[in-house]
């Protein structure tokens, strides 16, 4: 029973992903380089120095894609994000996606 549902979870994990680009495929060094900008609500680590701030370490690469691009474009709102993500190319918000999906978190469960 337990092989099963982790196929279930790995199954909604995908069609979940279905709708997101493919990987970004950006410059994780030159991502780092463009972060600095990114580290007084994400911090440089992409874990959030500020509660209204999501982390963003060791997120999905096409999803970080997928949201800077909404946010550039005005599809997803937010007053900062949408002032931030006007001033970044394709190739900024790769390398972005490249070095903040890069980024090693540990999970430790409670208890």
């Amino acid at each position: 029973m337990r092989g099963r549902g982790g196929v279930a979870v790995a199954l909604a994990a995908a069609s979940l992903l279905a709708g997101l680009p493919a990987r970004a495929g950006g410059d994780a060094a030159a991502g780092r380089k463009r972060a600095a900008a990114c580290q007084t609500c994400h911090g440089l680590d992409g874990l959030s120095k500020m509660p209204e701030a999501p982390n963003l370490a060791g997120q999905v690469e096409p999803y970080l894609v997928k949201a800077l691009k909404e946010y550039r474009d005005g599809t997803r709102s937010n007053p900062i994000m949408n002032v931030v993500a006007k001033e970044l190319g394709d190739t900024d918000i790769d390398n972005l996606a490249a070095y903040y999906g890069g980024l090693q978190i540990e999970v430790i469960p409670p208890g």
